[in-house]
């Protein structure tokens, strides 16, 4: 699905990162880039996508018979593992568009459509909760970290693996440059949305930190928060306890 001009002038106004993100906007941006989604992730990230999720399958750690919650889960990609692990996972994503083209991939998973801050799902429904390169893209991030604990089990777990800020100072530097130049110029060639990756840059830059994500998530109750950094902190593993 390619976006008109006039599609792609006004997602340059109306996309920018911003802490009043629009649900539906936000989901009608990854609609637009949902055909081609997987392919420009894993082409942009250099391939560390997979590693990255291989790390979260490891951290959730799925026992066969749990059930799991992947919030943002698009396509389904990050939820394919924990049902080869022998648990039940939920797929659940606010973009229809990816919902849409996982279900044609995966006819056999769950697929719901569920908002981050209103989930479809009863008090203490799941053994683990995680969300993968989504926190970011909800516009109120605690409480949809209240959300997410409310339909968790106590005791249970939660995993967010989101973009952080690189522990090494004299590489924030280019990696800024690489969001904000390299990325959108890539995704012209590898998305069917580019401006939708110009969002996604300014996003990452505006996120909180590794610590202010953990603040974050102990303000809204989880215990034993801690997280782990990957790729020397372009990206950080949180995990917190219900």
């Amino acid at each position: 699905m390619t976006a008109t001009d006039a599609d792609n002038r006004a997602g340059a106004a109306g996309t920018r990162a911003s802490l009043a993100k629009g649900r539906a906007e936000v989901a009608a941006m990854f609609d637009r880039v949902a055909d081609r989604y997987d392919l420009a992730n894993d082409i942009l990230s250099l391939g560390q996508d997979r590693a990255w999720r291989r790390l979260v399958l490891d951290a959730v750690d799925p026992r066969a018979g749990e059930r799991v919650l992947d919030l943002a889960a698009g396509t389904g990609t990050s939820s394919e593992p924990f049902a080869a692990a022998g648990a039940f996972v939920v797929p659940t994503d606010i973009s229809l568009g990816m919902l849409g083209v996982g279900k044609q991939r995966s006819p056999r998973l769950p697929f719901v459509a569920g908002d981050g801050l209103r989930l479809p799902y009863a008090d203490r429904s799941f053994d683990a909760v995680t969300i993968s390169f989504g926190l970011r893209n909800v516009s109120e991030t605690e409480p949809a970290l209240s959300e997410m604990l409310r339909v968790t089990k106590p005791g249970g777990r939660l995993v967010v693996c989101e973009f952080s800020t690189p522990t090494w100072a004299p590489f924030r530097a280019l990696y800024r440059n690489y969001l904000m130049a390299a990325i959108p110029r890539l995704a012209n060639v590898v998305s069917s949305n580019p401006v939708a990756y110009v969002y996604l840059a300014e996003s990452i830059l505006s996120w909180p930190d590794q610590a202010g994500l953990a603040e974050v998530m102990i303000a809204a109750g989880w215990q034993q928060v801690g997280w782990k950094n990957l790729s020397g902190g372009i990206v950080a593993l949180h995990r917190g306890t219900a």
